[in-house]
């Protein structure tokens, strides 16, 4: 399978992430453990996760999906075929923090957790504006230099942010943002195409976007407010799609799908990777189906017939 390079940072991934958001959440640990088996053993070998994944689920204070993928690779031996990556910065009870302490702190939780001495992609989850830029830089410098982490990315950044990021880096020496992980699928296109692509593509930076599926709208199962009751963690955000510009996407993925019979989510993923700058789009599947249908999804081919059609049925 191809592999596509994460910007100059010399890490090479296959064209999909599993998105860890669902273990320990929607995914109990035996689950998580065979979808990673399955995974893997498909050539693939990214997995996103976060240090505040699943801190939303009642009882969970954090941590819980680095510790499943930290046990599974522990018990697998198989550490040097995944590459890890997790986030820092998001609210784990002291609110969004990019602060230099904050980081060397927090990266040893996850560290321990995902029972590894070092994490190849460590991003910057949400960013906080009051931490000069040149501060959170320098924390991931401090760990770079110490071999904790091979490379960094960003999140829930501006592009103010993320240009001033890229300038520091480039002044003192400091790492850059290899990737940057936008809101991007077929219906959510305007931001990230008209405040991010540019920088994207200019910087070298590769995208590993998340929703790509768009909490699962794209798969096409939801296209009525009673299909909200399929899935309690995203049917009410699904149907948030349910416009005249979201039942045209969904028409166009239902053609296209049955041209190459296969799923519509199959089809918006393969979309994604011929997008600029998209290496790797984040989904996550809590069955074996599921995950068969991504991993078609990202190594199938759209013709332009296909390309026009999605491209008219999602403008903006």
């Amino acid at each position: 399978m191809e592999k596509r390079k994460l910007g100059n940072s010399g890490l090479e991934v296959a064209p999909l992430a599993f998105g860890g958001n669902v273990f320990g959440w929607s995914a109990d640990e035996t689950t998580s453990f065979a979808l990673l088996d399955e995974f893997v053993a498909n050539s693939f070998n990214l997995v996103d996760t976060a240090d505040v994944y699943s801190r939303w689920v009642p009882g969970n204070k954090g941590g819980e999906s680095e510790s499943i993928l930290g046990r599974w690779m522990k018990d697998r031996g198989n550490r040097d075929k995944v590459i890890v990556a997790t986030k820092v910065g998001a609210d784990m009870g002291e609110g969004m923090n990019v602060s230099k302490s904050y980081i060397l702190k927090r990266v040893e939780d996850s560290l321990q957790r995902l029972q590894t001495d070092y994490i190849d992609l460590y991003q910057t989850h949400y960013d906080n504006e009051e931490t000069p830029v040149e501060e959170t830089l320098e924390a991931y410098d401090t760990l770079i230099k110490a071999g904790k982490i091979r490379a960094i990315g960003a999140s829930n950044m501006s592009p103010a942010r993320l240009l001033a990021s890229l300038r520091a880096s480039e002044s003192h020496g400091y790492p850059r943002y290899e990737t940057f992980q936008p809101e991007y699928n077929l219906y959510d296109r305007e931001k990230y195409e008209q405040l991010y692509a540019d920088i994207c593509v200019k910087g070298n930076i590769s995208v590993i976007n998340y929703y790509s599926l768009a909490s699962g709208f794209l798969s096409g199962k939801y296209r009525n407010a009673a299909d909200s009751t399929k899935s309690a963690a995203r049917g009410q955000k699904a149907l948030s799609y349910l416009t005249p510009r979201g039942i045209r996407i969904l028409e166009a993925l239902d053609i296209c799908a049955a041209k190459h019979k296969t799923t519509p989510s199959a089809i918006s993923l393969a979309w994604l990777l011929t997008r600029p700058a998209v290496a790797a789009p984040i989904a996550s599947a809590t069955t074996k189906e599921q995950l068969h249908e991504l991993m078609h999804g990202v190594t199938m081919t759209l013709d332009q017939e296909d390309l026009a059609l999605l491209n008219k049925s999602s403008a903006y």
